[in-house]
């Protein structure tokens, strides 16, 4: 656990990319395989259930620090995280542990899960006993299922790679269904993991998926960067949920981009009846009389375990098709994007299920004409074109080196809203205020005008506008609800979000999708800020 508390503290105090490389070659290179299959499956993204609840953890912390409440809770607000609190005020370890990460994890954390409140006192105060703060940190972000690092599944694979001795892009296909969590990582999948490439293996077993092709996007003029629209394959960008359906041994896996197994929440999708060894790559909607419908209508049925009929019938869901990756067993990723192109459209006639849709394409005679219809997009519930070079081969995540996609979005909705509240962010930014919540005015003839709350934003500030809007915070707090601050109203943000819908669960009767700040307005007073029915008439 040392090493790999030490991996963690190294990855999250630096922001250069070599230097996180090279920290990750040298984990690698030394660590056993047991504790790296399970660094792996941490780093690529793998997320934990919380294995005890936050009120047992803080109960516990308060009892074995023999702190009163009120100072445990201003210790916490002054600090903004829970794991790095309970690990400051802690008491000193009277042991020091030399027990792998695999250990803790397989022993020690996953069984606290459902275990009785005494059984879970006592595993705490142990573990407290033979960490120092380092790895207390760490361990109560693990048990606390808050466990967060800034490195890039793409890093992770080169690491492995250069460890390994293997291409990089071999390791990602490998990796993909890891974070699953349904199987737990051990010795033995890591040593798959980084094994040798072999000319007679095959690297896809039953529903493993394909490592997905990312886009770049497109910010510059079309025309002046991309040359003749005829080397350019358009199609719209829906808004849903990036998916590979996959049909081998007579079973079907539908994968999302996250590597989510997703088959159970989507039935209707994993019943199309694919040819064996087929794999499509696509877009998960809830699709309805030939169109997309909101993307708050496919959240109701994302978080679903459960799906009565009444569900699936009202809220149907489709797999929009754009590239086929896999054919009679056979990698297509190497094909260029036309070829590829002709045989999904073959395929999707073949097949002819309601609930696998080709994903169409946008004729138009030049950039001009294209960018015309562009504008049309939030009419027809997109989020703009992908523009696809028709020579592009399918690539690992987010490169060009076998050609290129493009995401050529619209702009994004925008509001002039008022800043409330405030929490502190986490990691390097756990002193600081850097969690936002907006308002724009309700004029209620009868109530009188009031603020209403409508989304919360975290990202689009710059360090040196943070600091500014942190001292802004500090000065204006009005009252404090644990680690929020509520202000006095004085700064204006320009929000931009990408897209809005009806919600009975939010106050303002609205919610906006992916809200991040473009801009602070210190040329608007607090009243000139956007009011709820300029939000209301955004809606669909």
């Amino acid at each position: 656990m040392r090493e790999f508390a030490r991996l963690y503290t190294e990855l999250d105090s630096t922001t250069a990319t070599n230097r996180k490389l090279a920290t990750l070659q040298a984990y690698f290179a030394s660590a056993r395989p047991a504790d790296a299959a399970w660094a792996v499956y941490f780093l690529a993204g793998g997320k934990p259930r919380q294995a005890v609840p936050t009120k047992l953890l803080r109960q516990y912390a308060i009892e074995r620090a023999a702190l009163d409440d009120w100072l445990f809770d201003e210790c916490y607000d002054a600090v903004g995280d829970l794991a790095e609190t309970i690990a400051h005020i802690l008491p000193p370890p009277t042991s020091e542990s030399d027990v792998g990460l695999a250990v803790w994890m397989d022993e020690r954390i996953l069984p606290l899960r459902g275990a009785t409140p005494e059984t879970i006192r006592t595993a705490l105060f142990a573990l407290w006993e033979e960490t120092a703060w380092r790895e207390r940190f760490l361990l109560m972000k693990l048990i606390g299922g808050g466990f967060r690092v800034g490195v890039s599944r793409l890093l992770v694979t080169r690491a492995l790679g250069e460890v390994a001795g293997v291409d990089a892009k071999l390791v990602a296909q490998r990796l993909m269904g890891w974070i699953d969590g349904r199987v737990r990582p051990s010795a033995e999948r890591y040593a798959q993991l980084i094994a040798p490439q072999s000319d007679a293996e095959h690297e896809l077993r039953g529903g493993q998926p394909y490592p997905f092709f990312l886009a770049h996007a497109l910010q510059t003029d079309p025309a002046a960067t991309l040359g003749p629209i005829a080397d350019w394959m358009v199609e719209w960008k829906y808004d849903g949920i990036r998916a590979q359906l996959v049909s081998r041994g007579g079973q079907s896996w539908l994968w999302s981009r996250g590597e989510d197994l997703i088959t159970d929440r989507f039935p209707e999708i994993s019943a199309v009846p694919l040819p064996e060894g087929t794999v499509v790559d696509g877009e998960v909607l809830i699709w309805q009389d030939g169109a997309p419908a909101l993307f708050a209508d496919l959240q109701k049925r994302i978080g679903r375990k459960t799906l009565s009929a009444k569900m699936m019938q009202e809220l149907p869901a489709a797999l929009i098709a754009y590239d086929l990756l896999e054919q009679d067993g056979e990698d297509l990723r190497r094909l260029p994007q036309r070829e590829r192109r002709r045989r999904l459209e073959a395929l999707v006639a073949s097949v002819a299920s309601p609930q696998l849709v080709l994903s169409p394409l946008v004729e138009a005679s030049d950039w001009d004409a294209l960018a015309e219809l562009r504008e049309s997009s939030r009419s027809r519930a997109v989020e703009g074109m992908m523009v696809k070079g028709a020579d592009a081969q399918y690539g690992v995540g987010r490169t060009r080196d076998v050609g290129t996609w493009w995401k050529w979005k619209i702009d994004p909705y925008s509001i002039d809203a008022v800043l409330i509240y405030a929490q502190a962010g986490h990691g390097r930014r756990a002193s600081l205020y850097t969690d936002y919540t907006f308002a724009v005015w309700d004029d209620d003839p009868e109530g009188g005008r009031k603020l209403v709350p409508f989304a919360k934003a975290y990202s689009g500030l710059t360090d040196a506008e943070i600091a500014v809007v942190d001292a802004a915070i500090r000065r204006t707090t009005t009252e404090k609800f644990g680690p929020v601050r509520s202000v006095k109203p004085t700064m204006v943000f320009e929000i931009g979000f990408e897209g809005i819908a009806r919600s009975s669960r939010h106050k303002a009767g609205i919610a906006v999708r992916f809200p991040r700040m473009l801009r602070i307005r210190d040329d608007k007073k607090i009243d000139e800020a956007d009011t709820l029915a300029t939000l209301q008439g955004m809606l669909p």
